[in-house]
């Protein structure tokens, strides 16, 4: 099996996912939402990630990863009938616990199964070109999701959303048993602490943790801070791909920075540039200077992933990569299930611009913490 067929899977998966979650928070948004209620939206996204990411990346290494992806393909595509059929904050929140069913078993499987099908020479470009297809997604999805909405209003857009989702559901039936198959005798010893105890685990999931909670931030209260400067969801799905073209052309660009800089530095200046450009945000209203703000942090986050991607299944004990990778996934959603809530509480307190200036003292952080850790090896 290629690592190709994986990467395309992962495309189309995530470019559902994407699209429907735009969808779906400015849905509520028509509805009458408010932020706090965007940020317990955000938050709906990881309930089912935390449950069951540690458990879904063991199961993938014992079991395989072929129904895994098709249940979390089915439950991901199911959810978005639910607002279709009956259109209620009630319904959108449904669907964004089913959303997060797509990103338990779809996620935690095909990065496994990149670092599976890939060898020491070739992991790296693997891990890079799987994160492309994640950026391409992201760039895709808001995309169609924006100009869908406008053009055909919210209900069909489900049914758009739906469409796209059929399409890695098609190939997982034809030609998913193809695809590795795990092995029951593994991963039947080993706890969770063993799991959080293995040397090195820790500071990989502190800088995933910070980078994954940036970036959902941005997805979500972007298209909230854009909606209340005027912009059309059309103008919100360019501000947002802008974000996506610019991890895109970061992760191009990652194995070069990472043979000429290493891990650290190249995280250390990535969370610089995107702190900085967090903190211009709320001086912009104009779509074009936030499309080209949101450029700048995308380049910045877009090497958070991949990075922390390859350092998990690196380190992770053998048999275990899936476990690992799962463990992850549950540390970046822990955050993500209180940070937007945090700050839709703070938004409506506050406003929308202490919440961007917060995120970016995060980043700041994050960077001092890597830079400390670098300096401590040097």
């Amino acid at each position: 099996m290629s690592v190709n067929f994986v990467v395309a899977l992962a495309l189309f998966n995530m470019a559902s996912v994407r699209a429907g979650r735009v969808l779906l928070t400015l849905y509520a948004i028509k509805l009458g939402a408010q932020p706090a209620t965007i940020g317990m939206l955000a938050a709906a996204f990881a309930v089912v990630p935390i449950l069951f990411s540690q458990a879904s990346g063991r199961w993938s290494d014992r079991f395989g990863s072929r129904w895994l992806l098709l249940f979390g393909v089915a439950g991901s595509s199911s959810g978005m009938l639910l607002p279709y059929f009956h259109p209620s904050i009630t319904a959108i929140f449904v669907a964004g616990v089913l959303s997060g069913v797509s990103m338990t078993f779809c996620n935690v499987s095909l990065q496994n199964l990149v670092g599976v099908l890939s060898h020491a020479e070739n992991r790296v470009k693997n891990f890079g070109n799987y994160t492309l297809a994640g950026s391409s997604a992201a760039f895709l999805g808001p995309l169609i999701a924006g100009f869908a909405i406008d053009h055909t209003g919210y209900d069909w857009t489900c049914l758009i959303v739906i469409a796209i989702a059929m399409v890695p559901m098609t190939m997982l039936v034809s030609h998913g048993s193809l695809l590795p198959r795990g092995n029951p005798e593994v991963s039947k010893e080993g706890s969770l602490w063993q799991a959080l105890t293995t040397p090195g685990v820790w500071p990989v999931l502190i800088t995933s943790c910070m980078g994954q909670t940036v970036g959902d931030f941005f997805q979500f209260y972007m298209p909230v801070y854009a909606h209340d400067a005027g912009l059309s969801a059309s103008a919100i799905g360019v501000v947002l791909a802008a974000y996506s073209a610019a991890t895109f052309v970061a992760r191009i660009f990652l194995p070069g920075l990472i043979q000429r800089w290493g891990e650290q530095r190249v995280l250390i200046n990535a969370f610089t540039v995107a702190a900085v450009a967090l903190i211009l945000v709320p001086v912009f209203q104009s779509g074009v200077l936030l499309a080209a703000v949101s450029f700048l942090i995308g380049l910045g986050m877009g090497c958070v992933a991949p990075i922390t991607l390859m350092m998990m299944f690196t380190r992770s004990a053998a048999g275990r990569s899936g476990e690992a990778l799962g463990l992850r996934l549950a540390a970046d959603n822990l955050t993500r299930l209180f940070a937007p809530m945090l700050f839709g509480a703070i938004a409506s307190a506050a406003g929308l611009a202490v919440v961007f200036w917060l995120n970016a003292l995060m980043l700041g952080s994050g960077g001092l913490f890597a830079r400390h850790r670098s300096a401590r090896k040097g």
